[in-house]
């Protein structure tokens, strides 16, 4: 009986050692690219939603402003207040797919009880399907008190 050298037994041990470390990097570079790809679709949706808010929150403003005699031209379809037309073309130029589907702009109550103004602004993402929304809510006092 021939006894193999121990030195034969481990010819291309480097090499299959080395396809697995090449292997086991490759996949932690891929899972790598894939959360950069995730963090970066939270990133853009989170400025989309920045953007919403910050669009919904100034139009309230402006009919707070706008006091309770003028309050129902901002009313979202058919509203005929200037600002209102500057607003929605803020809205166009900023958010994606906001063409889409028309913002709208719902004013409840009188002139005794106060108003309610319901805004909510739409959105749709390049890489989506569905559009999203985002509903401000604001309670305007039409008789404040001194």
């Amino acid at each position: 009986m021939r006894m193999i050298p121990s030195r034969a037994k481990q010819n291309g041990s480097i090499l299959l050692e080395g396809l697995i470390a090449i292997l086991v990097f490759s996949m932690g570079i891929l899972a790598i690219i894939g959360l950069q790809a995730a963090s970066m679709r939270t990133v853009s949706d989170a400025q989309y939603r920045l953007e919403a808010s910050y669009l919904a929150n100034r139009l309230v403003a402006s009919i707070w402003t706008a006091g309770p005699s003028n309050i129902n031209t901002y009313g979202l379809p058919g509203g005929s207040s200037p600002e209102l037309a500057l607003w929605l073309a803020d809205v166009k130029n900023r958010l994606p797919g906001a063409e889409s589907q028309a913002p709208t702009v719902v004013i409840a109550g009188d002139a005794t009880a106060g108003f309610t103004a319901t805004v909510t602004v739409f959105w749709q993402p390049p890489s989506e399907t569905e559009p999203h929304s985002h509903t401000a809510v604001a309670y305007i006092n039409s008789n404040p008190t001194p």
